[in-house]
């Protein structure tokens, strides 16, 4: 009996241990424990500071994020501000610079003159196949009435090949020196008769040939929007229908320059017809000029025109009109075309031409610079060497 009360615990002893056990449990706890805060909250003593950590670091990014935000607003308002203050200088710039359509040619010296906006400048212009100046003087009313007769469409023709083909055909020619002079007052009474003449801004004169061309490409640019623009003297025959289809196969490129190019010598002589007062600029005595279309007939792309039209007050002018128009493009990248179907002679050449189905686009004679008495020779080229009228009408371009 006493041997098995010897292993078991008095419970005495076991209220004595649990006693014991809660006394050092709470000394322990009031070592960790932390008071209790203001708000009544208890929090472990390490998890308060990192908490407030936290805090403080999270405030300090809200202030950051804050500051960036409104550094950001600051620097988008300044942008604002000076995009609208840009936008004011260029159109202020655009108010009083004149608006003009760039050409593939960059630099411009002086746009095509225009009081119209781009817009009412391209509804002012008519479209146009090619546009053909025809070169002519005070004193030529003869020639002119003798090309009317030819090959130059008239009236209701005129207006129809305009309308249905886009064939502009016009005499071009200045003033004179007299304002409202007797000279002027009888063109203008010839253009209200016939409606074929331009008037350029330009005064009549022989020297003044290269002057004048450059009046007759920026006047034809500004009044029609053509894909070739064609000079032509008033003593050659032409075929308008198969001009117009030697163009036509040339529409497809940019800068395009045709006619029966030549090479003749720089005439140093003050003597003879064609004399060049600058000879020197060309090389030593005895140097042939570069290569250009003789001035009788010749073409060139709107490109070209258009170059010629914005930059004339800085294009040299020399004695010869011809070789001027063949220095302003010398420089350029332009396609020379040497067709010599625009530099046929008369009859028979031009008449044996025909005869065998190659019809030539011009005839004239090379010494006369054109059709040697033209006014009078001028119908017996046009019966034997005219185009047939369904190559013109029915012309595909």
């Amino acid at each position: 009996m006493k041997n098995r009360n010897r292993g078991k615990v008095s419970p005495k002893w076991i209220a004595i241990l649990c006693i014991f056990s809660f006394a050092l449990g709470m000394l322990f706890s009031n070592r960790v424990w932390s008071p209790p805060e203001s708000d009544g909250r208890i929090m472990f003593g390490r998890r308060h500071t990192q908490e407030r950590d936290l805090a403080s670091v999270s405030d300090d990014r809200q202030t950051k994020n804050s500051q960036q935000k409104e550094d950001m607003m600051g620097e988008f308002n300044k942008a604002q501000v000076a995009i609208q203050s840009l936008d004011n200088s260029i159109a202020k710039i655009q108010s009083v610079l004149p608006s003009t359509k760039a050409p593939l040619i960059p630099q411009k010296f002086d746009a095509v003159p225009s009081t119209s906006t781009d817009t009412e400048r391209s509804v002012m212009r008519k479209k146009a196949f090619m546009v053909i100046g025809i070169n002519t003087a005070f004193s030529s009313r003869k020639r002119r009435d003798s090309i009317r007769e030819t090959w130059m469409p008239q009236g209701e023709k005129l207006l129809r090949l305009e309308q249905e083909k886009g064939i502009v055909v016009r005499f071009m020619i200045g003033h004179s020196a007299t304002s409202n002079s007797i000279l002027d007052r009888a063109i203008d009474s010839e253009d209200a008769q016939h409606k074929d003449i331009l008037r350029l801004d330009h005064i009549e004169g022989y020297h003044e040939l290269s002057a004048k061309t450059k009046a007759f490409f920026s006047a034809a640019v500004a009044k029609w929007d053509a894909e070739f623009y064609v000079k032509i003297d008033d003593d050659v025959h032409v075929n308008l229908g198969t001009l117009a289809a030697t163009l036509a196969r040339h529409r497809l490129k940019p800068r395009v320059y045709i006619g029966c190019m030549k090479s003749g010598p720089v005439l140093y002589q003050k003597s003879v017809k064609y004399h060049e007062p600058e000879f020197w600029k060309f090389g030593e005595t005895g140097n042939k000029y570069f290569r250009h279309a003789t001035g009788q007939i010749y073409a060139i792309s709107k490109e070209l025109a258009t170059y010629i039209a914005n930059n004339k007050p800085i294009l040299h002018k020399y004695a010869n009109e011809d070789v001027s128009l063949g220095a302003w493009l010398i420089g350029l990248e332009v396609e020379h075309i040497d067709d010599r179907n625009l530099c046929c002679g008369t009859p028979p050449e031009c008449e044996w031409k025909a005869k065998a189905g190659n019809v030539c686009v011009a005839s004239f004679d090379w010494s006369c610079s054109g059709i040697c008495k033209s006014v009078e020779r001028i119908k017996h080229v046009h019966a034997k060497c005219s185009e047939s009228p369904a190559t013109l009408w029915g012309a595909l371009i």
